[in-house]
Formats: structure tokens, sequence, C-alpha cells
């Protein structure tokens, strides 16, 4: 029986989503049946000796401090890219060109032209075999996912209206330092492009239903912060927060609401979607529920439901445990690696595409050109 052949990956960055993806890669062939062994071939960071422990606490069996060499280098056939979205256009686009599948974290870029570089390069890319995929991670949570098959069904009939609500409170403290995601040229917003971007791609992935239009509010509630070096104070140039509402290409009206100052809540992802035969709601922090109303249950049992999605036919899950043993927020990014490979195996087109990253790019910069102007309505860019 002939072996697998190796998929080498290339990783840049070791923080954050760097120790998130690093557990994706490690567990992806332990959990699925794909083509492919895995080989983490080279993570990639600045400081030589730093990135030489990420590498072997993470499991990488070599490190680089140039993200360049991952573009010579033989061995490597895909390129992670969990860096600042300053980063992301420059490299994503010399990885194309240099014939490696590339995996981006999201938001696709920090400014809509960037974007729409990365979704040029991408489509020519894919012409010569070369796959590319956002991450946005929480399509791959299976109730949100089977939520998605319940819209797709036909269960809720015609969506109507949408809530959808990312809040956190890790930066409430005026003395929490200016990290890069406070500052505009590392990050290119702050709540709306950090968490915004993952409900507006979440709730149009549920509800096949695109925003068109948006009127919005951004607001930053602490104009200055200590730098990281304990030299002074520096400008937060990006917002705290950010509100709007918008309408959606099938008809239904959404809010949305992100917010890094919401004091108390630590990592609370929540939508409600209504339509005109039941509702289903999603909270992150039950990550294994989704709560579900139908009209045509009878009268006196009407309600929402409890469902614990833990099935081995809800999606994902006939790869892990038997039904109620639930899993966590980590096994999203091994379900994304999966279906990204998947596609580079099959020959399909990985979702969500860079095309998909910069319709939700455009939906971010109406956002922020509403808040700006202050105008009423704002219509979203087509790509």
């Amino acid at each position: 029986m002939s072996e697998k052949p190796k998929l080498g990956v290339g990783m840049v960055g070791y923080a954050f989503m760097g120790r998130s993806h690093s557990q994706a890669w490690r567990t992806l062939n332990a959990a699925f049946d794909i083509p492919y062994d895995i080989d983490m071939a080279a993570i990639v960071g600045r400081t030589p000796e730093k990135v030489q422990a990420a590498a072997a606490t993470l499991g990488w069996r070599s490190y680089e401090t140039d993200w360049r060499r991952l573009l010579e280098r033989d061995d490597i056939h895909l390129v992670d890219v969990c860096t600042p979205g300053g980063n992301h256009a420059e490299l994503a686009i010399a990885a194309l060109e240099a014939g490696k599948h590339v995996l981006c974290e999201k938001p696709l870029a920090n400014t809509a032209d960037e974007a729409r570089e990365m979704a040029a390069a991408a489509e020519a890319a894919a012409a010569k075999g070369v796959r590319s995929m956002v991450a946005f991670n929480y399509r791959r949570v299976p109730a949100a996912a089977f939520a998605k098959q319940l819209v797709e069904q036909g269960r809720l009939g015609q969506i109507r209206q949408i809530r959808a609500v990312y809040l956190q409170d890790w930066i409430t403290d005026p003395e929490f330092p200016l990290l890069w995601r406070l500052q505009k040229d590392e990050a290119g917003s702050g709540a709306l492009g950090d968490i915004g971007s993952h409900i507006v791609d979440l709730t149009q992935f549920v509800t096949g239903q695109r925003v068109t239009g948006v009127s919005g509010i951004t607001e930053t509630f602490i104009k200055q912060r200590p730098l990281e070096d304990g030299t002074g104070v520096g400008e937060v140039t990006v917002d705290d927060a950010a509100l709007f509402v918008a309408r959606l290409d099938g008809g239904a009206v959404a809010t949305y609401e992100a917010t890094r100052f919401a004091t108390g809540r630590k990592n609370s992802l929540r939508f409600e979607i209504n339509g005109s035969k039941g509702s289903v709601a999603f909270d992150l922090e039950r990550l294994n529920e989704l709560e579900l109303y139908l009209t045509d249950d009878d009268g006196p049992v009407q309600g929402f439901r409890r469902i614990l999605i833990t099935e081995a036919d809800h999606p994902y899950l006939a790869a892990w445990w038997p039904p109620g043993h639930i899993i966590g927020w980590e096994h999203t990014f091994t379900h994304e690696a999966y279906d990204f490979v998947t596609a580079i195996a099959d020959g399909s087109t990985p979702a969500p595409s860079f095309a998909d990253g910069l319709q939700v790019q455009l939906v971010l910069d109406a956002v922020l050109r509403s808040a700006n102007s202050g105008a009423d309505w704002t219509t979203v860019e087509t790509t």
C-alpha cells in the first residue's frame, strides 16, 4: 500500500492565531481521512530565539526568520498566513505567484483595495490549480453549519430578520497597552474588522444572503494608551465599538454589533435568525447547542427547543467522539484545515474564497464610510 504524498505547510506567525492553526495541522491527519500526510515543515518569525522555541513547542520541524524563504523551499506547498492584516496582501500575493496554496487569516486585508489585489491574484492562481481560502473559522462550528442546513432545507421559511453580536471586554482597562490591534496601519480597523468581520461572514454563510447596504456608527472610547515599552502614550487609531443596521439581497434586514468594551463578556458571539416558519439562535459560549423554534409544531408544545449538536450526522462530528461528548473552539481550525486540504485534493474552489473575503471587506468599508460621513445609508460596493 503506497504512502500518502506529503503536503508541506509553512506558517507565518506564531502568536495567538499561530498557536490555533498549529493545533489544527497537528490534529488533521488523526481526525480526518485526507489524501495527504501533513508535514508541518516550517514556521516563520522575526526573532530567531522566539521562533525556534515556537517551532519546538508547536510541532514544526524547522523555522525561518524571513517568510520569503518559504517561497523558495520545494518542501513547502501551502503557506498559512497568521500575521496582522497589514502583511496579508504582500505575503499572500507573493505566495500565490510562487505557486503555493494560501490559507489567510481574517479579515482578508486592511483595505478594500488590498483585498481586491488579493482576490485578483487568487483568481489568476486558481487558473493554474493553486488554491486559496480565508480563515473564517466560525463557519466550521458544527452548530453554525447545521443552522445553515436548516435554512437551506427551508425549515425556517423566508428569512426576514437577523441579529448578530460579538462582545469582548479585553481592552476596557485604560492602562491596557497600545498593541498592534489598536493601530490602524497594522490592524486596518478595530472591533469592526477584528470581530465584526466574523459575524458578517457567519450570518451571510448561514442565510445565503449578502449585505447590500448599511448605516453605521463607530466609537473609540479611550483615545490614548500607554506604549508597550513604557516610554509614554500613543494614539488609538481604530474603533473600540461598531454598530450598524443592514439590508441583505434576499430581503432580510439585520443588526450587527461588535465591541471590545462589553464588560464581563470574554468571547460572546451570538446570532438569531428569524424566518416565516421558525427561528434559530446560536451562542458561541454554548458552542455545541442550537436553539430552534418551528411554527409547524403543535401549539401546546411550541417553543424554543435545545438541540445538542454532537451526533455523527451533524457537520464534521463523525470525525470526533460519541454523541454527547462535546468539542471545543479549537476544533473549528481543524475543520477549516480539513475543508481547505480537501478542496486542494479534489481541485474545487475552497470557501470562503478570497472573493468572499473581499465581499466582507467591502461591507466593513461601507460601515466605516457611513460612520465617518454620518450618512444615513451607504451602499456596499460590488466586487
